[in-house]
């Protein structure tokens, strides 16, 4: 695992996208308020960071229909998905990283559609940690459901629509072997032959129990460097359901949350993150906010937060 030696980047700046079109129930939309209600910005602060708070962004609401085509809303992801892309290429363009307060993972489109574009034009390499339950490598003949939060690495990867697999000004918007993928444990039958297909590396639950976390993360971040531009996307459903019941697709046999404190202090081990999305917190289901407090915690651990001052090793 490469560790970086530069400084890190102290400027942060949240943006909210408070929608759950994407979603096959409701209750994603709350998701923002839910990470502010759980003090995210106090967090971030206690770290030294320079906190901006863009507020929400807005865009159509839920019309909660049926597919069509196989897609459920799309209208509406994409208007979604086009505001997000732009808000966080804006930020990025003022050298700040930008943290997406989800929302559902449809959003991710637009997000990393962004952070590839900016990669792109700065000659970066970018990586992604997908921190998640499922691959999300649905696409609209694929899909059981037609909800696009299950199709966004699909998306980025050229399937699917042209207002969403162009976003960042190219098709595909990223290369399939710059996906790591964490923590999964639920694929649909049709698109676990196409991760297959496109050769996704995935990190799933086995790999996880027979190697354990610190392997795991060793692997996904193997091939950084200093000119990598590391971009975390953060479903909480990644985490056992038992940890984090306020998600809409819940999943048990998850990374716990000691395995998942290891992965966030891996990735802040190297000194690279760049870019954030945190999706699919689901208030509507949740338990006095728990899984919104589980979720602010350990993203104070991927922003450096520990219990002592480690002397850091490649090992």
């Amino acid at each position: 695992m490469s560790v970086s030696s530069a400084s890190p980047n102290r400027l942060i700046s949240l943006i909210g996208a408070p929608t759950d079109v994407g979603a096959g129930a409701r209750g994603a939309s709350m998701g923002p308020e839910a990470l502010r209600v759980a003090n995210i910005v106090e967090m971030l602060q206690r770290q030294g960071l320079d906190v901006r708070d863009c507020g929400n962004l807005s865009g159509p609401a839920n019309p909660w229909q049926p597919p069509v085509d196989g897609y459920r809303h799309l209208a509406e992801v994409m208007a979604w998905n086009h505001s997000v892309h732009d808000a966080v290429y804006a930020e990025l363009s003022e050298a700040r990283i930008p943290i997406l307060l989800g929302g559902d993972h449809c959003l991710g489109i637009g997000s990393i559609s962004a952070v590839a574009r900016y990669c792109r034009e700065q000659g970066k390499k970018l990586r992604i940690i997908w921190l998640d339950a499922h691959a999300d490598f649905n696409t609209n003949t694929l899909t059981p459901s037609g909800n696009v939060h299950g199709m966004p690495v699909a998306c980025l990867c050229g399937y699917g629509p042209a207002e969403l697999t162009g976003l960042s000004g190219q098709i595909p918007a990223i290369e399939s072997d710059w996906v790591k993928q964490i923590g999964i444990r639920s694929v649909d039958l049709g698109e676990k032959q196409l991760v297959y297909q496109e050769q996704i590396e995935v990190f799933d639950m086995r790999y996880i129990d027979e190697v354990g976390m610190r392997g795991t993360m060793h692997a996904a971040l193997r091939d950084l460097d200093e000119q990598t531009h590391l971009h975390v996307s953060f479903d909480v459903d990644f985490l056992d359901a038992i940890t984090a019941p306020g998600v809409g697709t819940a999943v048990l046999g998850g990374p716990t949350y000691r395995e998942a404190q290891l992965c966030m202090e891996m990735i802040a081990d190297t000194g690279l993150l760049a870019s954030l999305d945190i999706v699919e917190l689901n208030p509507a289901l949740d338990v006095r906010n728990q899984t919104a407090i589980v979720a602010v915690d350990l993203i104070g651990s991927l922003f450096g937060q520990s219990t002592l001052v480690r002397r850091h090793s490649s090992r």
